[in-house]
């Protein structure tokens, strides 16, 4: 590696503040090819795959000096980030459980990197800590992946992730004393926890333990369900079940309220249909039953009264139904269906205090329906606008549940819901310095490039004007059977004060209308994702929202695989591109980590014909030199293990190979001790997005 691979140069323009030349670090070039299903295909940067490797550590060192350099520049990056910390600095709490009389919540003071697990003796008595993940490292890149109480609420089960990535570490810990019991278990990804009734122990699921330095990138494969016995060692723990003819099969257990069965949840990759297995624990030694093992249709598991288990399925109903199978008689013809598919789409049912709660979606509004066991309608929950529920969890004895109601801005709260009469009480509302009432909110629905409708919402300062002065942000995702609801956001309302107009796109490939929806959306049909948004970005222009120059598109994950393989295809259409986390190379993806499972929504590189799709839209083998692309600011991170970070490596330094001769800046930001999102301190969420719209400002115009 040569000198020039350090050395920075950046000559700044008068003309929004942006770069006008930036000397990117070397990115060594490849000749590897390869002759794939009769094409040739070309890899030039597969050496950045080799995160271990000290020239990728040094290309990763020396794009992030670029990038930092090139940002400090930005005249309003530092005001972007002391709003964005002073947004964010509100108490806010999350729902309670509780167990054994003992209650359990999340809570954050304001600026805490990480939510901290409060217990409290009564709903509304004094709290204490029970667990404050900010104490576990010094920069609060330790987080509290999940948490499950035993029945009686003596202890906890609790799951912190590292530095971001996927692996989890289970410990125990005792809830009077507050200090741990010393069980410790490692390997763990993909995993509920669930406890005996008795307290004796949990189910959780694990892998095997991967070669030294492949922690990262190596293949999950082979998936055990097991049980640990509290006080004992992980290596003595009890497999409970596993498939080794099954290599992408994953198992996720639970044990009913009732304590009866222990329910297995069976699923292949990323694929919504799965199987389900079941054990009578009220039996020593009972064998694993697989009641539903065809994988002809999503099936979750709601509840049971005694032998009798109800399920929400999209078996013969794309937008799903409730039916109930009774164990002594599981055959099909004896199944009776409880609550039929209706309009909306059911996406959940809880079973709480005798009752299923029905929570649809409505054009990608929440709805919610409490029915009784027979399926009779109660009532239609009273919510509190348009927006997004989440909640209604509980027990088969409860007479209270808890909800949360959120939409693009409104923060929010957390209602009290009494399951008798049906009224809904103020618990905790958060109290956020952000003017909701001077936005508004509306959903219109776009023609797509075949005509489909695409619901977006848009939300933006009131009375404003469409005159294609303003600056535009479209968010989408589009797959994985994934849907996009109204929620808050500080980021975005940070944004939506600076003038910003917020459209989410609701594509085909989601959830928002069921199994149809989203397969319209996958594997030979993945260009329609694409499509609908490009259609959405173009009635925006045309509208007079925005102009190309003025529009910028964002996506993370399945979603930067969507900015990246439009700005591709599009690159006249966009101003600015955040693509984040995004799967990239579409041709081997399922070489790393869990990549394989995401063959259920793409397809198969394996696959002749799949393969010529998957080459048709890859944005890392579609960029083309000379091209001018739009602005592009790339984010990844170095604990990166769903979506390794490789995909963002080799998409840069291609973009950086490729962009027409003065065009705009393509930047990579590769955040340290993070990984793909979820228990990001949030001291580097605020830095990560002060970076962003401070980008996006300089880029678009103020």
């Amino acid at each position: 590696m040569n000198s020039n691979i350090l050395r920075i140069l950046i000559t700044m323009s008068s003309l929004h503040g942006v770069a006008a030349a930036i000397d990117y670090p070397e990115s060594r070039k490849l000749d590897l090819t390869e002759e794939l299903h009769g094409s040739t295909v070309a890899d030039p940067y597969r050496w950045l795959e080799d995160d271990n490797s000290e020239e990728t550590k040094a290309w990763v060192k020396a794009q992030n000096q670029v990038t930092q350099t090139f940002l400090s520049t930005l005249p309003h990056r530092a005001e972007i980030r002391a709003r964005l910390a002073e947004a964010w600095n509100f108490e806010r709490t999350g729902q309670p459980r509780e167990h054994g009389g003992r209650w359990f919540y999340h809570h954050n003071t304001g600026l805490q990197n990480q939510s901290v697990l409060m217990v409290a003796d009564r709903l509304d008595g004094e709290p204490r800590v029970l667990l404050d993940p900010n104490r576990l490292s010094d920069d609060g890149t330790v987080a509290l992946a999940d948490f499950e109480p035993s029945e009686d609420g003596s202890r906890i089960a609790y799951s912190i992730s590292r530095g971001g990535s996927d692996w989890n570490e289970i410990l125990v810990r005792d809830v009077a004393t507050g200090r741990d019991t010393g069980d410790h278990l490692k390997w763990v990804k993909f995993s509920g926890l669930s406890w005996a009734k008795d307290g004796s122990g949990f189910y959780y699921s694990r892998y095997a333990e991967p070669g030294d330095g492949d922690e990262l990138t190596q293949k999950n494969e082979f998936q055990k369900l097991c049980f640990h016995r509290l006080g004992t060692p992980q290596s003595e723990d009890r497999l409970v079940y596993e498939r080794k003819d099954q290599p992408q099969w994953g198992f996720n257990g639970g044990v009913t309220d009732d304590g009866r069965f222990l329910i297995i949840h069976v699923s292949d990759g990323t694929d919504p249909k799965n199987r389900v297995f079941y054990r009578d624990l009220a039996k020593e030694d009972a064998p694993v039953v697989e009641l539903l093992d065809k994988a002809d249709a999503h099936y979750e598991f709601i509840g049971n009264e005694g032998d009798v288990m109800f399920f929400l399925t999209g078996l013969d109903a794309p937008r799903h139904r409730v039916i109930a199978i009774d164990v002594k008689q599981p055959e099909r013809d004896f199944w009776k269906e409880i609550i039929p598919e209706g309009k909306d789409l059911l996406r959940d049912v809880r079973n709480v205090g005798g009752q299923l709660i029905c929570l649809y979606l409505r054009d990608a509004r929440s709805a919610v329906v409490a029915r009784d066991l027979a399926g009779k309608l109660i009532r239609e929950v009273e919510l509190p606008g348009i927006g997004s529920v989440d909640g209604f969890a509980g027990r088969r004895g409860e007479t209270r549940t808890f909800y949360s109601f959120t939409g693009f801005t409104d923060p929010g709260a957390i209602y009290r819901y009494d399951l008798a009469s049906g009224k809904s009480t103020l618990w905790k509302r958060p109290k956020v310095d952000f003017n909701g009432d001077a936005y508004e909110t509306t959903q219109v629905f776009v023609p797509g490039k075949d005509g489909t409708k695409v619901p977006v919402f848009l939300v933006h300062k009131k009375g404003l004007v469409p005159d294609g002065s303003h600056r535009a942000l479209l968010y989408g995702y589009g797959g994985f059977n994934i849907s996009l609801t109204p929620g808050f956001s500080v980021s975005r309302a940070v944004w939506l004060e600076r003038g910003g107009i917020l459209a989410v796109a609701n594509l085909r490939g989601g959830g928002e209308y069921g199994s149809e929806w989203h397969a319209a959306g996958t594997r030979l049909r993945k260009q329609n994702v694409f499509d609908d948004f490009i259609a959405v970005a173009e009635w925006l222009v045309r509208e007079k929202y925005t102009r190309s120059s003025r529009l910028a598109i964002q996506g993370g994950s399945n979603g930067g695989l969507l900015v990246g393989a439009c700005m591709t295809q599009r690159p006249d259409l966009f101003g600015a591109c955040l693509p984040a986390v995004g799967v990239m190379d579409m041709l081997r993806f399922h070489k790393f980590t869990i990549g394989w499972a995401w063959e259920k929504d793409y397809g198969s590189p394996e696959n002749p014909d799949e393969f010529q799709a998957l080459l048709r839209y890859s944005p890392y083998h579609n960029l083309r030199a000379g091209t001018r692309y739009p602005a592009t600011m790339v984010t990844t991170a170095d604990h990166d293990d769903r979506v390794v970070p490789a995909h963002s490596f080799k998409f840069a330094a291609r973009l950086q190979e490729c962009q027409a001769a003065g065009g705009p800046p393509v930047l990579i930001r590769i955040d340290t001790s993070a990984g793909h999102g979820a228990g990001t301190a949030l001291a580097k969420v605020i830095d990560r997005t002060a970076d962003e719209w401070a980008f996006l400002e300089a880029e678009l115009g103020k």
